[in-house]
């Protein structure tokens, strides 16, 4: 069975998310510090061999009237280079709000400023790749 890797694309860090092997729930996986694209791409690269990932879910960070602006651009960069470099697909999610949601559900959890500020990444990870997975899902028949 094989997986998909949720990222959430930061400038400075990378939030991974993992789903199950039936693609139905995600899961946080961990926070990459980013540092140049071969070293991220490398990273990324042990992430996927390690758990049968063959498919990259990036969280698209399009302005509120859903056009996108720089940062949608660098997304798409680096997922080209990411398809390129580990050979596997690449999907876009769109991702507004979705660090305020993290943000949210931490506050919620009752978390420490330090503790949200380590795992928002990897939450906001999580909330990508499980609105990509129930994109997918099949209606129910009924």
């Amino acid at each position: 069975m094989t997986r998909a890797l949720g990222l959430d694309l930061g400038t400075k860090t990378i939030g991974l998310a993992l789903s199950d092997e039936l693609h139905l729930t995600a899961q946080g996986h961990s926070t990459l510090q980013r540092t140049s694209m071969k070293k991220d791409l490398d990273a990324l690269g042990a992430v996927c061999r390690e758990h049968d990932v063959t498919q990259l879910v990036l969280g698209l960070p399009l302005n509120m009237d859903g056009s996108e602006g720089p940062r949608a651009v660098a997304t798409r960069k680096f997922g080209e280079a990411a398809a390129t470099t580990l050979a596997l697909p690449v999907d876009y999610c769109d991702e507004r709000l979705t660090t305020v949601s993290a943000e949210r559900v931490l506050l919620e959890a009752d978390l420490s400023r330090e503790k949200r500020r380590r795992v928002v990444d990897q939450v906001a990870a999580t909330i990508i790749l499980q609105a990509w997975l129930d994109a997918r899902r099949p209606a129910p028949q009924g």
